[in-house]
């Protein structure tokens, strides 16, 4: 059900404004902190990707303008990653396109009960591989 609603919405992005699911969700982390950029191992940890997946992705996403990175200055082997103007501009006309399909291809089908439950399965799931 998670790929084929990735997928889904993926070729909404990617049709509409030039966005992969995987860039979409690199930009939506880096726009959760405005103000500050992020260590590239953090985001790789945030998104649960190998360092090598983020490196390369990150690489086509910053030819294409929309992150920057930048060396550490303390830690040469180490790298911060910043959304651009264009990255951000991107994001905000993408996201409510998103919110829109995930809630036509998703949260329109369930109930209110079966949304609280999905809710309480899925907690209960984040927490067991959080304490993991």
């Amino acid at each position: 059900m998670h790929d084929l609603l990735v997928n889904q919405t993926g070729r909404s992005m990617q049709s509409e404004f030039g966005l992969s699911a995987t860039d979409y969700t690199v930009l939506a982390e880096l726009s959760r902190t405005p103000d500050a950029p992020l260590r590239m191992m953090e985001l790789a940890r945030i998104l649960g990707w190998e360092k090598s997946r983020v490196s390369h992705h990150l690489s086509r996403m910053e030819r294409r303008g929309v992150i920057a990175r930048e060396e550490c200055l303390d830690d040469g082997r180490g790298a911060y990653v910043t959304i651009t103007p264009a990255g951000r501009a991107a994001i905000e006309a993408a996201a409510p396109r998103h919110v829109e399909d995930v809630r036509r291809l998703f949260l329109d089908h369930l109930t209110p009960g079966q949304t609280a439950l999905l809710a309480e399965i899925s907690d209960t799931v984040i927490e067991h591989i959080s304490n993991s």
